[in-house]
């Protein structure tokens, strides 16, 4: 729990959390004794009594890397947030984060998200209305070169065009099942289908320019 802090700690705590709103990172312990006009000691000192109070957080005792915690104990908010680029194409061949045709980027919390090279596909249709995916929505994905049956993937097929649908491996053929009693599956070969990454979130927005179905 949070306590009372003295008031060298609470201005260590105010100059934290202005420096790592502005620039992005927490500063180095010499940049935040210049700057409030103490030792190095005092600072170094004040931290360690601020991760105590559990007012903030460090990777490891002489880490650089301070994270702001709320009343909770978790990340603060303005540490949280991360960008995840929005896919315009997906193209066989490449990783995700060497895609050129990106088309903005998304704003999610790192804590709900946590992989690396995230990317996010525009969704068109509704064929996947059943699984809580609608029109306009941009699907959050984790790049994936394989998936396990049931699990809704983006799928590239033929090495062109790109779908979202639940995948399953058969004997002879891959299948790609809509979530949408109006929409069929279809049967693919091993060679026509490449999975490009795994969907692990939705997020709906108004107004997006569809891309994929």
């Amino acid at each position: 729990m949070q306590t009372e802090l003295t008031p060298r700690q609470q201005q260590l705590l105010d100059y934290l959390e202005t420096r790592i709103s502005t620039k992005g990172k927490a500063p180095s312990l010499r940049e935040a004794a210049d700057a409030m006009g103490v030792s190095h000691t005092a600072v170094a000192q004040s931290l360690r009594a601020l991760e105590e109070k559990e007012y903030v957080k460090r990777d490891g005792r002489y880490s650089r890397t301070i994270y702001l915690l709320n009343r909770a104990s978790r990340p603060a908010g303005v540490q949280r947030w991360r960008e995840v680029p929005v896919i315009g194409r997906v193209t066989a061949g490449l990783p995700m984060y060497a895609q050129q045709e990106w088309d903005g980027s998304l704003v999610v919390d790192a804590e709900r998200y946590p992989g690396k090279n995230l990317f996010a596909l525009k969704i068109q249709g509704d064929s996947m209305r059943d699984a809580g995916i609608l029109n306009n929505d941009l699907a959050i994905c984790e790049p994936r070169q394989y998936a396990e049956n049931g699990e809704i993937v983006v799928a590239l097929i033929h090495g062109e065009e790109a779908t979202v649908k639940r995948f399953y491996l058969r004997k002879d053929h891959i299948e790609l099942r809509p979530a949408n009693p109006d929409f069929k599956p279809v049967r693919y070969g091993f060679s026509d289908i490449l999975v490009q990454g795994k969907l692990i979130g939705i997020q709906r927005v108004l107004g997006a320019v569809p891309k994929m179905r």
